[in-house]
């Protein structure tokens, strides 16, 4: 095995162990920096959100740090400010999350308040109306916003009647509805140990990281903790569906053009990963940066992106133009989609997209933010501890036949979702 293959995270070095109460802890050393990295999710996703009451757990994770039973707002914040730490929550369609850091030393005081935010929050009335009004004035820069709106029109056409076409973040008049109640019913019914996993990377041995999860979370026990609801099919794009969602005033438009993609665990993943390469990401932008943007001066900017978790995911091209260029760049787009699926990647340009692909994975694994983030993707994925170990060998195996195979599969020019929004 060569030098940098060991240096890479495996199952030589990723200690993983399942606490009693269901908690998955996974965790890697590095002593090369005096920090700690902690990071993890649960099963408290906006898939759990009645439509009446959208964004009810992005409200509520919000409001875990705004006091518990035993400290207040500021006092959670002097307590992190004194040591330099951070913490925080945030919400996805399956799961939410958290993100704390800090010095190897203040790691027990780090899990105390991640223990108290995740088992005693308080949702003390003041904070949350003024919650509230911050998620509204969130909202309303929304709706103004043009990419995002073209983004959230995009899943709307994509995911009809699914729950991937929900914002997390919910809508003006479903954030009015919620109350303190729904906040404590949310929590009462959706935290606990089962589904939680937590990593942790940094200045600390793998028998100590477990031992401080055990102590601040060994004991959580939670009775009737609710199971997610299934996940229904997608219903596949019979025809192309466009939709213009007016902004006044603008000075830009948003476009998305896309389909549905692969899902994390499918095969069509990898090969779909380096088409998209190809197509939209590589260098200034791959194909469609240097079509749309570089040569044609069409666009701010024009990119394509894959979305692949446990659900169907999305393929989509964004591009951010002048309004009077609407029609010209998504003309450009189609033609370059077209051309994707018809003559594919050529082998210099896969070839460069997987040295791309190789290269960079030990940038991204170089922070414990990043270790952590790996960490997690190899767990909720199930891909397995020598996953990284594998990825070059994963990656390079992938052959131009592969990756056409699979942008036929997904793209194709008559069934495409395109929303725009701006003037």
């Amino acid at each position: 095995m060569n030098a940098s293959k060991t240096a890479l995270p495996g199952p030589n070095d990723i200690h993983r162990e399942v606490l009693p109460n269901g908690v998955t802890v996974i965790t890697r050393s590095n002593f090369n920096s005096p920090s700690v990295v902690i990071s993890g999710y649960f099963d408290a996703g906006a898939i759990f959100d009645p439509d009446k009451k959208l964004g009810l757990a992005d409200f509520v994770t919000s409001a875990l740090m705004r006091g518990t039973r035993k400290r207040t707002f500021d006092q959670i914040y002097n307590a992190l400010e004194s040591v330099g730490a951070s913490l925080g929550f945030s919400t996805g369609v399956h799961k939410s999350g958290f993100n704390g850091r800090s010095l190897a030393e203040d790691l027990p005081l780090l899990f105390d308040l991640l223990s108290e935010a995740l088992t005693e929050p308080a949702f003390p009335k003041v904070e949350m109306e003024r919650l509230r009004a911050q998620i509204m004035t969130g909202l309303a820069i929304r709706a103004e916003d043009t990419s995002e709106m073209a983004s959230l029109v995009f899943d709307q056409i994509l995911f009809d009647g699914h729950p991937y076409s929900r914002p997390e973040d919910g809508h003006p008049e479903t954030v009015a509805k919620i109350t303190r109640e729904d906040l404590v019913g949310f929590h009462r019914g959706h935290y606990g140990p089962r589904g939680m996993v937590i990593a942790i990377v940094g200045a600390v041995k793998a028998e100590e990281a477990v031992r401080q999860v055990k102590r601040a979370l060994g004991g959580w026990q939670v009775k009737g903790q609710k199971e997610a609801p299934e996940l229904p099919g997608v219903k596949l794009l019979k025809r192309t569906i466009k939709k213009h969602h007016r902004i006044v005033g603008k000075s830009q438009s948003d476009i998305v053009i896309g389909t549905n993609g692969p899902k994390r665990r499918d095969p069509e993943f990898m090969p779909a990963l380096l088409g998209n390469n190809v197509l939209g990401q590589f260098g200034m932008m791959g194909r469609i940066g240097d079509v749309v943007r570089e040569k044609s001066g069409l666009a701010y900017y024009a990119y394509s992106s894959l979305s692949a978790g446990v659900g169907p995911g999305s393929w989509e091209v964004n591009a951010g133009v002048n309004p009077q260029n609407v029609k010209r760049a998504t003309d450009l787009i189609l033609d370059e989609l077209k051309r994707f699926i018809d003559e594919g990647v050529t082998e210099a340009e896969l070839a460069d997209s997987k040295a791309n692909f190789v290269g960079r994975l030990p940038l991204s694994l170089e922070s414990n933010g990043g270790m952590a983030n790996a960490l997690l993707n190899i767990e909720r994925h199930d891909l397995g501890l020598d996953y990284y170990q594998r990825y070059a060998e994963l990656v390079n195996k992938v052959s131009r036949e592969d990756v056409l195979i699979t942008a036929r599969k997904y793209i194709d020019p008559e069934k495409l979702a395109i929303a725009v929004a701006g003037p």
